[in-house]
């Protein structure tokens, strides 16, 4: 019998749906599919009401992961693809969704997402996906205003804490509560390239650290590199994360201690996964663009 390996980075996939809600009651059906480089996820909305959501690892080719986050999402409510009106696909895959009827970047639909999420109130949003960190500045109805990211280096990024996860056989989960569970403090490693945090956390070890303090230093060095970014686009409150590291509160906690300013949380009332706030978005695009054709078909009619 062979062993199952433990993918310590992998984050549990999730799959949402409104309880007592009814798509086939809906008179417009949108989604919106999110293929980042680490995860997808798919937003279904009924009449532009979140209906279903579902998140899963990407996989080696974006279509396929574009059709199993929205397979994941419609999964037992008898939905198919012929009965969503409106497709968006956004993300680092979002030219590569075959059904979609247009792609949106994932800054915009970052922006709008999570200003549906939180609300007008929300002006600054860091989006820390797989491979890249973005900054959001965005007004009232969640329209970008300016934006800022990282090179495209993987460090300071979710891939950079699954390497670390992976290295120290610590579940993606565990890592932020675990940062916390030390007697001080440690100064930040001085280098988070995913290139070389094996050894370097490896060296850690043999130096004496334990497992929560090396977390803990790698958890302090990507809040370091992010605050950097916010501080060049500047900071104006409300302020709320997007992405999977959003549900590190050891890099967030560490961030907010940096710059200042405490994140919005979810409404605790809520369902909602920060993790879906791109996906979130392209489908209240597709809601409003549907519409909008709606409106022209009529008006031409």
């Amino acid at each position: 019998m062979t062993e199952e390996i433990q993918e310590f980075w992998r984050w549990s996939e999730k799959n949402w749906r409104a309880p007592g809600l009814d798509w086939r009651d809906a008179s417009v059906v949108t989604a919106g599919i999110d293929v980042g480089s680490v995860s997808s996820q798919a937003v279904i909305l009924a009449d532009g009401v979140v209906f279903a959501y579902h998140s899963t690892r990407t996989g080696s080719n974006s279509p396929d992961s574009a059709k199993k986050a929205l397979g994941g999402a419609t999964e037992g409510t008898g939905m198919t693809l012929d009965d969503v009106h409106y497709v968006v696909g956004t993300g680092y895959g979002r030219v590569n969704v075959p059904f979609a009827n247009r792609a949106i970047t994932e800054i915009a639909c970052h922006a709008r997402g999570a200003n549906s999420m939180i609300g007008p109130t929300v002006r600054t949003i860091l989006d820390m996906g797989g491979q890249d960190c973005k900054v959001i500045r965005c007004d009232e109805k969640g329209k970008v205003q300016n934006f800022i990211m990282n090179d495209k280096c993987a460090a300071g990024t979710g891939r950079g804490m699954e390497v670390i996860a992976d290295a120290l056989g610590v579940p993606i989960e565990d890592i932020g509560s675990r940062s916390f569970d030390i007697d001080d403090e440690p100064p930040p490693v001085s280098n988070v390239c995913t290139v070389f945090a094996k050894s370097e956390a490896t060296a850690l070890l043999k130096a004496g650290w334990s497992i929560n303090r090396v977390l803990a230093s790698y958890c302090a060095a990507m809040a370091e590199r992010v605050a950097g970014l916010i501080d060049r686009l500047g900071m104006e409150p409300e302020f709320f994360i997007t992405g999977g590291i959003a549900k590190n509160a050891g890099v967030v906690r560490r961030i907010e201690r940096l710059v200042g300013v405490k994140a919005v949380p979810l409404p605790d009332d809520t369902d909602l996964d920060p993790q879906i706030a791109g996906a979130l978005g392209a489908a209240l695009f597709a809601h409003a663009l549907y519409r909008k054709e709606q409106r022209a078909a009529a008006a031409a009619g």
